[in-house]
């Protein structure tokens, strides 16, 4: 079963709906898809609701579905599961096992200007409780860096919940939580119905500096896979003796420092989010929502060493802070930019916030190396202008 919702499903998504005739349900959303020519097997709310209190697996592209199968679905399963991972503050005290010592506390949005910034122990990450996207995330390394946190978060919060719901993005808790060195990874993967994870994706996320929570680089390659499916797959395994999640895809962000891994979020019932999962079909050919749904065994490492010296990423293209977003963005000259663009989607800026995801194939070393650089490090902002 699968539910789409706004602000965005990609093409190789639907273009496998369609082929497959997978069952989705009929929505606002859907029903234009419908009107504008796609042909999808729509079903009602109340078989879409008796399919997944029956136990069949559930994919949604936007976590704008949750909120639906909340108020829908009988199922403690599905249900338990959504709000257990989409409440950052509670995972946290759920895995504070897995890793020790890590500073964590939960703070009421009301009382961020009041938090004592001597009594934390710098360098912390501030975030929602239910976030997206890294919208609201910010490093503190400085005691004026809280407040800066602070008033940027009340310049921003209203156009968060504007463009998503607060089963999306959340104003009413924050985590600070210690800020771990290292290197971050998102994993695509999903729990079958013994507990057991499957990864489909292992993408690095890299960052510009320590000031960058953007999103604006994942990787993914052959090494990476090597190096990491087994340690990642043996960490999510000791997760869910923890959590007890059956049949439920999650994306899932962590940091790596030496032999310590600690989670970062856990986004049930999808993949990399705005199509961002589509990474892996755009460079090994792997639809992983039709991996989790069909349950098809993938050997991630084969796949990708069929393509050697490759990078594949995926690129969300935030605006700069001064950006006007009802200004046009000239998608086509950045792309003229680079050797091997994959795919190009493009967002309505002012709905979703962002101009699109990239999808690149690049070179390990070399061209490849600095392309990658100059998109992780661009402001983007020599591609927007033009008369409104």
């Amino acid at each position: 079963m699968i539910i789409l919702d706004e602000p965005y499903a990609s093409v190789p998504l639907l273009d496998w709906m369609e082929a497959s005739a997978h069952p989705v349900l009929a929505n606002g959303f859907t029903e234009k898809l419908v009107a504008g020519g796609r042909t999808l097997n729509l079903v009602d709310a109340d078989e879409c609701a008796r399919r997944l209190e029956a136990g069949e697996r559930i994919y949604t592209n936007s976590e704008n579905a949750l909120a639906w199968i909340l108020d829908h679905v009988d199922n403690p399963t599905i249900t338990d599961a959504i709000r257990l991972f989409k409440d950052k503050a509670a995972m946290r005290e759920k895995l504070a096992p897995l890793s020790p010592g890590l500073f964590h506390k939960t703070v009421d949005r009301a009382g961020l200007e009041a938090v004592n910034v001597a009594d934390l122990p710098l360098p912390v990450v501030l975030k929602p409780a239910v976030g997206f996207c890294s919208m609201g995330v910010y490093v503190i390394e400085e005691p004026e860096d809280w407040a800066a946190a602070v008033a940027d978060i009340a310049r921003r919060e209203d156009g968060w919940h504007e463009r998503y719901p607060e089963s999306v993005v959340g104003g009413s808790e924050y985590l600070i939580e210690g800020y771990l060195a290292g290197t971050e990874y998102a994993l695509d993967a999903y729990f079958d119905e013994d507990g057991a994870p499957h990864i489909l994706n292992i993408l690095r996320h890299d960052f510009a500096g320590p000031e960058d929570t953007s999103d604006r680089m994942y990787l993914t390659d052959g090494t990476i896979v090597d190096a990491w499916n087994d340690r990642f797959t043996a960490w999510l395994a000791a997760v869910n003796e923890v959590v007890g999640a059956r049949n439920i895809p999650v994306h899932v962000e962590l940091r790596v420092d030496g032999d310590f891994i600690a989670p970062i979020e856990f986004n049930p019932l999808r993949f990399a989010g705005l199509g961002g999962t589509d990474v892996a079909f755009y460079g090994v050919g792997l639809r992983t929502y039709e991996a989790f749904l069909e349950d098809e065994p993938v050997d991630l490492a084969a796949l990708y060493a069929a393509h050697p010296g490759k990078v594949y990423s995926m690129s969300l293209l935030n605006p700069a802070p001064e950006a006007d977003l009802a200004r046009p963005f000239d998608g086509a000259a950045l792309c003229e930019r680079f050797s091997h663009v994959l795919a190009y989607h493009v967002f309505d800026p002012v709905t979703v916030g962002f101009y699109g995801f990239l999808f690149l194939e690049t070179d390990a070393e070399g061209t490849g190396a600095d392309e990658r650089d100059w998109l992780l490090r661009s402001d983007l902002m020599e591609f927007v202008g033009g008369a409104l």
